[in-house]
């Protein structure tokens, strides 16, 4: 090692020994010369520089550039390859790619397109090899006067759209230093550019360029383009609309002629005006394609296609690497990456399974509970008003109708008539589990489609945070929006982070406190309700409504409940009185740092769930107590490779202390005796779960929001958790009983059945195990746990079904505005104890 050493360094010498010479040789050139012969000396030098600059780019010296297509990627370019996924049982599960993707040749290439192209982005592309010097002195010519413009040539955007010269991958080590990092990637692709213009001729340099530029909207290549704006083929674009999809070019979101047509118009008007000034248009002409209005066709939002399995997990991986993707340059539609999940296809089969399972009996209860009823009626059970025609609005034939009968005058009633018209459409079959032709009329349709109900299921290994099994719905063509990541209230399921605070300031299981009325004002926005009640916080009268959290029988025992008893038994006065006395803004505070990353609003009524999330973050939060008190983010990617092998990707594996191990234990033991528990709304998991709890401990916490909207359950093992959701479309569609709708009735089976299947499965041994029951002593820091504290008797007053409810109706509050976000389901969103409120404005909180 030391002779290899002493050898690099030796030749350091030797090579510094030479520089001097050199530059001393160099420095004799310019002594006792006239000044013209040190000009051209200096010119000459710095000609010699730049060749050197070029060269060195061009073979990567030392590493400092990155790399650059060879000849023979320029010779014969790699396009359009599809990423594939794969599951952490190596199995294929699917392909990211564009549809019409196929290329056009240069003869199919409408000219109007070619000359808009030519005449905005590069009126000298016939004159020059590569790179237009004349337009890069203009550009800075315009940078020095404050009008900053782009001067890359049309071979130099190909270059960009092909071969990728600006990833990461590509940077080299100069590619760190901000300034720098742009002077070689412009380089790069100026020599490139020239290469390109060597090896290819203008036509085929432009058919190129159309088959690889991007068009917004995932739309990838003139073809493609053509046909999702205009439903037309490259070869019929007419001017007017060549010149909007080359305006696009500039800025595909803010040019965008769906989203903005304004700014699409006015940029294709620019475009135009460039074909006017370069002789490709007439003034006739421009007058005529200026003043026409913008038409773009009707699509579905997804334009892509996708084979094989798992499909909402597939678009959430989608959606989960588009910011690592816009960070690094890679196109997860056409280079070609290997995407390595966490998602095993074993569990996710056991998942849909569950799922089905479970759908099936509640769609049979759902649809015998309504007897042909329209389940979307308010707490006063009337069928809510101008419901489905706002859900007309939101299809595509009504926006069809729309625009046919625009300038009609009876315009409302000639869409309404032609939505009643019956026509073959498909609809969803539940009992065939497939789309159907049929002949309905689109307003049938729609109400048929929301006459199902809706579930959602993810697991989760929480010492890792891998997500191994997701199913965001019933059926993915029939339901493309995934419900795991859909923004429903929480009901009890949150009380894990009132305890959890709670065991953060030092209680216990064991602690202690009564049920009974804890009824108290608080503010009240609405002008319409409450009464002013003088405040001597404020000094001021402060309007205030009553509100006042029952228990689900409707009264309160009086007893004095340990907390693992209550949260157990999910009792709402013990825990909105845990919540008053740890502080709201704690409770927020402990949920957020536990993976809550949804919006909260830190008011009493967070004690009892009144608080939107999605059944994603729950669960990792559920893991972060699970882990020890460590959170760590979702991880459903292991590591990305690039077409040639290369890892351009690992998930990241840090993780935060956000909770002592003494909170965190003490809440697991919360969750493993809820179980056990005399009254747990848990109980109902013996059923699924008794020939596999042998050798495996499980626990819980059931949840039930407003009005049965939403049914939670978030059930655990020391080595995997699971959580479930079942609900409407909308919040105002769901079961009118708790018996029928509540968490542990809808949501706890699929979970119940999921691990009955997966510890049968000798393959998933490793999911096994039994809680411990005593904390680890190396991870207390010096902090104690007795023993007592958390395995003291349990407390359980018989009530009327107690056992079986776990619920939360509305409050005055409202939770500062909860709802689902659609219109007309405010009223669906209230409280069916509505009748129960008194004079003095009490709305009532059922645990039902």
């Amino acid at each position: 090692m030391k002779k290899v050493l002493q050898k690099t360094v030796d030749f350091l010498k030797l090579c510094w020994g030479k520089f001097k010479g050199i530059g001393r040789w160099y420095k004799n050139l310019y002594k006792g010369q006239p000044w013209y012969q040190k000009i051209g000396v200096g010119f000459v030098s710095t000609i010699v520089l730049f060749l050197l600059y070029l060269v060195a780019v061009d073979v990567n010296f030392l590493y400092l550039f990155g790399d650059m297509p060879s000849y023979s990627n320029l010779k014969k370019p790699k396009l359009y390859e599809a990423s594939e996924l794969y599951s952490a049982d190596g199995k294929l599960l699917g392909r990211y790619f564009n549809e019409n993707r196929m290329p056009v040749t240069y003869e199919e290439i409408s000219p109007n397109i070619v000359d808009a192209l030519i005449c905005t982005e590069d009126v000298r592309f016939y004159k020059h090899h590569g790179v237009d010097f004349q337009g890069i002195f203009a550009a800075a010519k315009d940078m020095a006067k404050g009008n900053a413009r782009g001067a890359s040539t049309i071979t130099q955007q190909l270059v960009k759209n092909m071969f990728k010269a600006r990833t990461n991958y590509s940077q080299g080590l100069l590619g760190h230093v901000p300034v720098v990092k742009m002077i070689v990637m412009k380089t790069k692709e100026m020599i490139t550019a020239t290469k390109i213009e060597w090896i290819y001729d203008k036509k085929t340099i432009l058919e190129m360029y159309f088959n690889t530029v991007d068009f917004g909207n995932n739309t990838y290549g003139i073809k493609t383009a053509a046909k999702s704006y205009f439903g037309t083929t490259p070869d019929k674009l007419t001017p007017d609309q060549s010149a909007i999809l080359v305006g696009l070019l500039k800025a595909t979101t803010t040019y965008n002629p769906r989203t903005n047509p304004k700014n699409a118009m006015a940029r294709r008007n620019v475009v135009l005006m460039n074909m006017v000034e370069n002789g490709k248009l007439s003034m006739e002409q421009y007058n005529e394609y200026s003043t026409r209005d913008i038409k773009t066709t009707i699509i579905d939002k997804k334009n892509e296609v996708y084979t094989g399995k798992a499909p909402y997990f597939r678009d959430a991986v989608e959606k989960h690497l588009k910011h690592w993707c816009d960070s690094t340059g890679y196109n997860l539609y056409t280079d070609g990456l290997k995407i390595y999940t966490t998602l095993d296809t074993r569990l996710q089969a056991y998942a849909d399974s569950a799922a089905r399972k479970k759908m099936k009996d509640i769609q049979r209860n759902f649809k015998a509970h309504w007897q042909g009823q329209d389940p979307w009626q308010d707490e006063s059970h009337h069928v809510i008003e101008n419901f489905i025609p706002k859900r007309m609005k939101e299809t595509v034939r009504y926006q069809v109708l729309a625009d046919r009968f625009k300038n009609c005058e009876a315009k409302e009633d000639s869409i309404e008539y032609w939505m009643n018209q019956p026509h073959k459409t498909k609809i969803y079959d539940f009992k065939k589990d497939e789309i159907v032709d049929t002949t309905i009329s689109t307003v049938d349709s729609i109400k048929h489609m929301l006459h199902y109900m809706h579930c959602s299921f993810v697991a989760m290994e929480p010492k890792t945070g891998e997500v191994k099994a997701w199913v965001g719905d019933i059926n993915y063509k029939a339901w493309n929006y995934d419900k795991v990541t859909s923004m429903r209230q929480a009901g009890s399921t949150f009380k894990l982070f009132v305890y959890a605070t709670a065991m953060m300031q030092g209680y216990t299981p064991c602690s202690k406190m009564q049920d009974k009325n804890v009824g108290r004002y608080v503010p009240e926005k609405d002008p319409n309700k409450g009464k002013m009640i003088f405040c001597k916080d404020s000094n001021k009268q402060v309007r205030m409504s009553y509100w006042s959290p029952t228990n689900a029988n409707g009264y309160f025992t009086g007893a004095s409940y340990p907390f693992k008893s209550a949260f157990a038994q999910s009792i709402n006065s013990i825990a909105v009185q845990v919540g008053d006395s740890v502080g709201y803004q704690n409770v927020a505070n402990t949920a957020r740092a536990m993976g809550i990353k949804s919006p909260i609003v830190a008011s009493p009524s967070i004690s009892l769930g009144a608080t939107d999330v999605n059944l994603l973050e729950l669960v990792n939060a559920y893991a972060t107590a699970m882990n020890d008190g460590k959170y760590h983010e979702p991880v459903l990617v292991t590591k990305i490779e690039d077409r040639e092998g290369n890892v351009i990707y690992t998930a990241p594996t840090e993780q935060t202390q956000v909770m002592s191990y003494r909170a965190a234990y003490l809440t697991q033991t919360l969750l493993f005796s809820a179980i056990k528990e005399p009254g747990s709304t848990v109980a109902a998991l013996w059923s699924y779960i008794h020939d596999v709890c042998r050798d495996t401990d499980f626990g819980g916490k059931t949840g039930t929001s407003n009005n049965h909207s939403d049914a939670w359950f978030v059930g655990t093992t020391p080595n995997l958790i699971g959580g479930s959701w079942v609900g409407g479309e909308y919040r105002c569609i769901h079961f009118r009983t708790g018996a029928l709708g509540q968490g542990s009735r809808t949501a706890l089976p699929i979970f119940g059945y999921f691990m009955d299947m997966v510890l049968k499965d000798p393959a998933f041994s490793k999911y096994k195990g039994q809680f411990k029951w005593k904390p680890n002593p190396d991870l207390l820091n010096g902090e104690k746990i007795d023993y007592s504290s958390y395995t003291c008797a349990s407390c359980y007053v018989s009530r009327n079904d107690s056992t079986q409810n776990d619920s939360l109706a509305a409050t005055t509050e409202k939770a500062e505005g909860e709802t689902d976000g659609k219109d007309g389901d405010k009223s669906a969103s209230q409280s069916s104890e509505k009748k129960k409120k008194k004079d003095d404005g009490m709305i009532n909180f059922d645990d039902i």
